[in-house]
């Protein structure tokens, strides 16, 4: 594994920041302490420029090459992204850099993404051997928020037009430094929904004298699961779980509505709007053959993080000259997780990396750690201290290389 010596010097100073942002979470868009941390790391760096408040708690740094661009250049500024925002769940962590803040968690690697792109900018402002401008984008609200969208909606692009933007994602299951992307679907959109099925109340021993709701939505249930199976292409991966069903008060009587609700995940936007679009056909035309009615509510959340081809392969071959072949995966098993980077490829060419965190077991945490594997969104769940190195090499190689 090629690891520049002056990256490998920056390790302890950066998990020292890791830690603290580890100690310190913060939720979407409240990130107020840990954007004014970057903020001042990137002055103190001596970036070219330093923005705040983009998307109302992003931080966007900017480091000029040294190198003069030529005149045939046509690649000048690439964008890089880390993530900042917490998650709303207790640590069970009793190690020393565990959540001070009760029902918040850095339980996702965010803390880890933004002290690697730290390191990262680090090295790059002491070394500008290229010709362009690496864009440092520290992103608010991934979690549920939309950060990404909110801060290309404030501007992001207009005042970095960069043309092509990456971001790295540590990933539990690969080994520890294997890095894996795909060119095309990574991860899937997410969409939630919610039905109310609207009858008429009885006595659970009359109920001929009402319209069950209950039974409706077990109908309405099977029926959305036939869309999934006769309506969508098999090769196109989808999943529509109903995760909550909410009725009645009483034992003995059968209520007079019911709320479902629940997600929908596809890899593409054709297949979601298939999904919606029979949903809506079924709510609106299967309880009017029980004499009921039902109201349907169908949000879109995040749209799929599609990688773009080229920029995968790209930052494929950059990888394998890191950490070799055999620990690259150019074709990684996508997930029907969502990730709000999606925002950022439907502006701009680029692509999502999953970097290797480790196996489920988290041999590589410390005494402290509370019962469970190493997992995402886990209470026991730390960020792999020794993938830093490796992203902020790769961070490095794949801007010097962008901008040659």
């Amino acid at each position: 594994m090629k690891i520049p010596e002056a990256i490998s010097g920056l390790i302890g100073p950066i998990r020292a920041i890791r830690r603290d942002i580890h100690a310190h979470p913060e939720l979407k868009f409240e990130e107020h302490r840990t954007a004014s941390l970057v903020a001042q790391e990137l002055r103190d760096y001596g970036c070219d420029q330093v923005v705040t408040g983009l998307g109302k708690t992003g931080v966007v740094g900017l480091i000029k090459g040294h190198r003069p661009i030529g005149s045939g250049q046509q690649r000048t500024m690439i964008g890089l992204r880390a993530d900042m925002d917490a998650l709303p769940m207790s640590e069970l962590n009793t190690f020393a850099h565990a959540s001070r803040h009760a029902g918040k968690m850095h339980a996702c690697g965010h803390d880890g993404h933004t002290a690697t792109l730290l390191a990262a900018a680090k090295a790059m402002s002491l070394d500008r051997d290229f010709a362009g401008s690496v864009v440092l984008i520290f992103q608010p609200a991934e979690e549920g928020g939309g950060g990404a969208k909110a801060m290309i909606e404030d501007g992001l692009f207009e005042q970095f037009p960069c043309d092509a933007v990456f971001a790295i994602h540590n990933w539990p299951g690969l080994k520890v430094g294997e890095f894996g992307m795909n060119p095309g679907a990574m991860m899937a959109s997410s969409n939630e929904f919610e039905i109310t099925v609207r009858g008429k109340g009885a006595h659970a021993a009359m109920p001929h004298l009402g319209v069950d709701p209950v039974l409706i939505a077990s109908h309405l249930i099977l029926a959305f699961q036939s869309l999934v199976s006769r309506e969508t292409k098999p090769i196109d991966a989808t999943v529509l779980s109903v995760t909550q069903v909410h009725a009645g008060e009483a034992t003995n009587v059968i209520p007079d509505h019911c709320v479902m609700k629940g997600t929908v995940r596809t890899f593409s936007l054709q297949a979601l709007d298939t999904i919606e679009a029979g949903m809506r056909r079924i709510c609106s035309q299967l309880p009017s053959a029980f004499t009921a009615q039902a109201d349907f509510q169908f949000n879109r959340n995040y749209p799929p993080t599609i990688n773009h081809r080229h920029e995968a392969m790209f930052a494929a071959d950059v990888a394998a000259d890191i950490v070799g072949e055999t620990m690259v995966q150019r074709n990684v098993e996508p997930t029907m997780g969502a990730e709000d980077f999606a925002y950022m490829l439907l502006e701009k060419p680029g692509a999502y990396i999953f970097l290797g965190n480790g196996d489920a077991s988290g041999l590589h945490r410390s005494q402290g750690h509370g019962l469970g594997p190493c997992t995402l969104h886990n209470p026991s769940y730390d960020f792999n201290d020794d993938l830093i190195p490796i992203g902020a090499t790769f961070w490095q190689l794949l801007a010097k290389r962008f901008l040659a």
